[in-house]
């Protein structure tokens, strides 16, 4: 009787389903794990396009239209790294601003017990 009068409504145990669930399952997970797979897949993009660019350069010799082209792959490849890397640092003030916590968006969790 003492344990009704201390939690009035009673307490509802989660579905069979998700029961032992370990907590980055669900939709949340699937989220952290499409935003983890394309950070990854940027920055392996960006090393394979700065080596295919630097080889450019390399064997452009005097054409000047050649080493310019690398040049410009070589600048648009990095400012594509600086975008990336200030999205996870606008990201992370957001979280802090409006959530009060760094990695809110980048590890999102949905309370579902």
């Amino acid at each position: 009787m003492r344990n009704l009068a201390e939690n009035i409504f009673g307490t509802i145990d989660p579905p069979a389903a998700i029961k032992g669930k370990e907590p980055g399952a669900g939709i949340g997970g699937l989220i952290q794990l499409v935003i983890w797979i394309l950070i990854v897949g940027a920055g392996i993009y960006a090393l394979i396009n700065l080596v295919t660019a630097g080889y450019s350069f390399m064997s452009a010799g005097d054409d000047s239209k050649k080493v310019s082209g690398a040049w410009q792959k070589i600048w648009q490849t990095l400012l594509g790294l600086a975008v990336a890397a200030g999205a996870f640092v606008l990201a992370a003030l957001f979280g802090q601003l409006i959530f009060g916590k760094w990695d809110f968006i980048l590890n999102p969790s949905i309370p579902t017990l």
